[in-house]
């Protein structure tokens, strides 16, 4: 994999948006599967960081995550 392959994967698998099936069950992103231990806990980190960014860049203090789980919640 090269280094720009793996920044990819980093990137893709540290968003708020994850695959969800027919019934509504989120999944993992499909990127996490390609990554080694050590760059799981970078995303992860990665992760953290961005939410925190998100959540200081919204009106109402939401990071994307919450505003995902919100929607998901009002659909029920």
């Amino acid at each position: 994999m090269t280094e720009r392959d793996r920044e990819m994967l980093v990137e893709e698998a540290a968003s708020a948006w994850r695959p969800r099936t027919p019934d509504g069950q989120t999944l993992a992103h499909p990127a996490w599967a390609d990554l080694d231990p050590d760059t799981r806990r970078e995303v992860f980190e990665d992760a953290l960081v961005m939410r925190v960014l998100e959540a200081a860049l919204d009106p109402d203090g939401y990071s994307t995550t919450v505003r995902a789980v919100a929607a998901r919640l009002a659909e029920q």
